[in-house]
């Protein structure tokens, strides 16, 4: 077992103290600290497992040991950056491109999924000359100012949007402007972009770009209609832009029946540019940016060197090796098959049994969830979903939400998540949601007060004077507060009587 050097009280302080409060933890109330993982699994400081339903960045397992391997035999020969010459590199750049379309031939290897898109803003505006971007609504392409800037998840809560930046509604066919029932909602959506092109090109403004996840992630565990990204690309081509497709949630065989989710919209569809990362190292910092020789070639032409210190170094590309060879050697794709529509019926079980589940969709191990007060309005479930969460943790089940108003239970699991695991989890769900399992006594009380928490939060973002800023002094002070002890008191005493 991992030795502990501090009790999880004083790691906690210390956190606190050391650690920028905008770095949020998990289950902030009461955090789980985790010692040791592997494959599916996470294990506590006192040992206690915990199935683990949300790190898709350690890919094909946590701590697999064909990667840790090949991390340490790489390490104790060289650990230089691209400048010198290396088989690595070469070698991993001929395997990423064999998993794609023939014109996505040459690469830009990153250390983070952000530094992957903000290469790809620049590649898209260097290579038409424009600079506006189109991109969906609730999007979120990284950290830094380049891609807040185009992350409506973000700069909605700071500055707000930018001239250069349109918005797109999302292709979300549940909540949406044009839902399930629609007879084309992938044109429907695609024409919303024709249009934002078409009011740009009035205003003098010229499209470099459209921007989108294949899968939206933050925006709920979205799945595109039919044909949306193939008129979409053809609306921003013919606009003298580039489509390009963010990978760094989805790609690597998560859809299972291909290796990269824009595959899923057909043959006939390529984007111009593809970023990925997450699950590319297996935790080990490595991203990548694919495109075409046209625009790397203008890229090249502007006469800047581009360096990138860690970059596609030797460990990166080894490790990035062993990844693709643990995805082939245990058919990591066809388990994401299997086992993600093993998962996606069992959850369908529920939404005929629970009216609180009033979506599923997904593909392979991308899959989500979304709780709603009623079917009818399809009004989110918030604060259920929050308490799900909380309540599958007691259970040592992590899992968590993301959506717009974080309805949707997200599913993004190491790809060597089990029939076994996913019969567990969906169990788990069924007894709770059907009161089966109570929580306990301290479990109640933390309820109690997020729940108080998130009602307070909510009335503040219905204000139109609402500032993420107060939000987050909220968060903060609210566990600390007298108010809140007075409430935590009063609860215990409720909980002692009536539970």
């Amino acid at each position: 077992m991992a030795l502990e050097v501090f009790h999880k009280d004083e790691t906690l302080q210390m956190r606190r103290k050391l650690i920028g409060q905008s770095c949020r933890l998990f289950f902030s109330h009461d955090p789980v600290k985790i010692m040791r993982a592997r494959g599916q699994y996470l294990y506590d400081e006192n040992g206690m497992q915990y199935l683990d339903c949300i790190s898709n960045v350690q890919h094909v397992g946590h701590c697999h040991p064909s990667i840790t391997q090949a991390a340490a035999a790489q390490m104790d020969l060289l650990y230089s950056n691209t400048r010198f010459l290396h088989d690595n590199i070469v070698l991993y750049a001929n395997r990423l491109a064999a998993t794609l379309p023939k014109k996505l031939c040459v690469f830009y290897f990153v250390n983070s999924g952000s530094e992957a898109n903000d290469l790809a803003l620049r590649l898209a505006r260097q290579y038409t000359r424009h600079q506006d971007v189109i991109v969906l609504d609730y999007a979120y392409h990284g950290h830094l100012t380049s891609l807040i800037d185009i992350s409506p998840y973000k700069f909605r809560k700071l500055e707000g949007q930018k001239e250069w930046v349109h918005v797109a509604p999302l292709p979300d066919t549940y909540h949406g402007i044009y839902r399930e029932d629609h007879l084309d909602p992938g044109q429907a959506y695609a024409d919303t972009v024709k249009s934002l092109i078409e009011e740009a090109h009035k205003k003098g403004r010229k499209i470099s770009s459209f921007f989108a996840e294949s899968l939206p992630s933050v925006g709920g565990q979205i799945i595109f209609p039919t044909g949306y990204c193939k008129r979409v690309a053809e609306s921003v081509h013919e606009a003298g832009g580039v489509y390009v497709a963010d990978e760094i949630q989805t790609g690597f065989g998560r859809v299972g029946s291909h290796f990269w989710a824009f595959q899923l919209q057909g043959e006939d569809f390529c984007p111009d540019i593809v970023t990925v990362g997450k699950p590319m190292g297996n935790g080990h910092p490595i991203a990548c940016v694919a495109t075409t020789e046209e625009i790397a070639d203008a890229f090249t032409a502007n006469g800047v060197e581009y360096f990138n210190t860690f970059g596609g170094n030797p460990v990166s590309c080894a490790i990035g090796l062993a990844v693709l060879d643990v995805i082939e050697k245990e058919d990591l794709r066809g388990n994401a098959v299997r086992v993600g529509g093993h998962l996606i019926q069992l959850l369908l079980q529920l939404q005929t049994k629970h009216p609180l589940v009033g979506d599923v969709r997904g593909v392979g191990l991308f899959i989500g969830m979304e709780l709603v007060k009623d079917r009818v309005s399809r009004k989110p479930a918030t604060e259920e979903a929050a308490h799900l969460v909380r309540r599958l943790k007691e259970e040592r089940i992590v899992i968590s939400t993301d959506g717009p108003w974080d309805s949707v239970i997200k599913f993004k699991p190491p790809m060597c998540f089990s029939i076994e695991d996913a019969e567990r989890v969906s169990t788990c769900i069924d007894q709770i949601l059907g009161g089966c399992i109570m929580p306990n006594r301290n479990s109640l009380v933390v309820f109690i007060i997020t729940f108080l928490q998130t009602i307070f939060t909510q009335t503040l973002r219905e204000n139109q004077d609402y500032h993420d800023e107060r939000v987050r002094i909220i968060n903060l002070c609210w566990p600390q507060s007298l108010f809140s002890a007075i409430i935590r008191k009063s609860m215990e005493k409720f909980c002692w009587l009536f539970c």
